[in-house]
């Protein structure tokens, strides 16, 4: 979830972690068992959180560390475990190392930052040039993002000394583990391109940090990889990351051939003890309902529940259960430099107003407090399907058995009891299984018949 737009305490516009412990109940009851915080350290805000100025305390607009043990501690009351976004591969150009870094080609933090003396055309992903000159000590910096992003070199020992003593701790606070961005891109040697071998060896010492913890802490990846095998790579011999975020499925679209050829890959190659994770939103892409679902809820209902009774782990972006949709930003109101507002846009409550929100609040999707009490709705439906992948044991740890069926369904099993069929076309379709059905994204029980663009699960007989 994306802190400065989820719950406001104080007036002021902008999320924080009070608010967000303030609405610790609405997450229990819908069925959530973990939260991961978007960026909740100090940064200038360049890109927003992910320009870190100091990876040991919590940024003033969100709280203070007190208020983040606090939200820690009532979250575990309710069995909620809270994940931290840590950004290691750059850090804000405020950040103390790399000012003291290109204070002098002498200082000891210089080689903690990627420096040379001449530079390449490699472009940034923001776009222009990956390297900034800098005058006063006369050689350029590398930076994949912003210029204000300077990337830290890994190759340095130091750094990753320095790093372990950050995860410590966070882990030491209670924190139960990390989402680690553009983790695929970690260590640069050359600049031009990642060294996945060194990634590799980082993240294996990471694992086995994380494991001395009891519970063992958690490491899931932002794994942008299009290559399945490449991702797999990143769970190592469980010994790496424990979650690996796949993107493939994200951009699969919403078309039963694409998306169950890319689960059917996933589950192929991954290691034998790996657990795939699946996600359809986050706060750098265009919200789901908008990208896939043409805004329909109809549509909607039935992608999350693809996303939900799939084997593995599955995320939630919040408001994904609501079915929010992107919300287009004035120019007068835009913050971010590449564009992505839209999806970070206020949580529609409904109950208690955002007063001078710090995005726009959208008004295309009905808010928490009209959809908690109508039963057809996108969030009773997610709630619901959240229960039944907690209580039915099939969804809990059976495996993943694709079926055939019509043209245009996509219809798997779940252990040896549990069918799940999505019809992702405008024409109806027969179910491939019989049973009874424990849960239709229309709130029909026909067994034996689909509904365009409707999904069930059945009890198998």
């Amino acid at each position: 979830m994306y802190p400065r737009s989820f719950a406001d305490s104080n007036g002021d516009g902008v999320g924080d972690l009070v608010g967000l412990r303030g609405r610790l109940d609405y997450l229990h009851w819908l069925g959530v068992d973990g939260i991961w915080l978007n960026p909740t350290f100090p940064s200038p805000n360049r890109d927003w959180g992910y320009d870190v100025s100091d990876y040991l305390d919590v940024h003033p607009d969100l709280g203070t560390l007190e208020d983040l043990d606090a939200l820690i501690a009532a979250a575990g009351e309710l069995g909620i475990r809270v994940l931290l976004d840590l950004v290691p591969a750059h850090t804000s150009d405020q950040h103390q190392w790399f000012i003291e870094s290109r204070s002098s080609r002498q200082s000891d933090r210089r080689p903690f930052y990627i420096w040379r003396d001449e530079a390449d055309e490699q472009e940034s992903v923001f776009g222009g040039r990956a390297w900034s000159y800098d005058e006063p000590t006369g050689q350029y910096y590398h930076h994949l993002f912003l210029p204000e992003q300077p990337d830290l070199n890994w190759m340095q020992p130091a750094v990753r000394d320095a790093f372990e003593e950050i995860l410590r701790f966070w882990f030491d606070r209670g924190v139960a583990g990390f989402r680690i961005d553009v983790v695929h891109e970690l260590v640069k040697d050359p600049p031009s391109r990642p060294n996945r071998t060194e990634i590799h060896k980082v993240l294996r010492r990471w694992r086995s940090l994380a494991g001395g913890y009891e519970p063992e802490r958690l490491l899931v990846g932002e794994t942008w990889v299009m290559d399945l095998e490449e991702l797999a790579r990143f769970y190592g011999r469980d010994d790496e990351l424990h979650l690996a975020l796949n993107f493939p499925f994200m951009f699969a679209g919403f078309e039963a051939t694409a998306l169950a050829d890319v689960v059917e890959r996933t589950e192929a190659v991954l290691p034998l003890a790996a657990l795939p994770v699946w996600a359809l939103s986050n706060h750098d892409v265009v919200r789901f309902p908008t990208r896939m679902c043409d805004e329909d809820d109809v549509k909607i209902r039935t992608a999350l529940l693809a996303l939900l009774a799939l084997r593995g782990t599955s995320v939630l972006y919040y408001g994904d259960e609501l079915g929010m949709r992107q919300v287009e930003i004035p120019t007068d109101r835009a913050l971010d430099v590449h564009g992505r507002d839209g999806a970070r846009t206020p949580m529609p409550w409904g109950d208690v107003e955002w007063r001078n929100p710090w995005l726009p609040l959208g008004a295309n999707v009905a808010t928490v407090a009209e959809q908690r009490g109508a039963p057809g709705s996108v969030l009773s439906f997610c709630r619901d399907a959240i229960a039944l992948r907690r209580g039915r044991e099939d969804l809990v740890s059976g495996g993943y058995t694709p079926l055939a069926g019509d043209t245009g369904v996509w219809a798997w099993r779940r252990g040896s009891t549990t069918g799940i069929a999505l019809n992702l076309t405008d024409s109806a379709a027969s179910v491939p299984f019989e049973g009874k059905v424990l849960l239709s994204t229309r709130g029909r029980d026909d067994p034996s018949r689909l509904e365009p663009w409707e999904g069930v699960v059945v009890a198998l007989t």
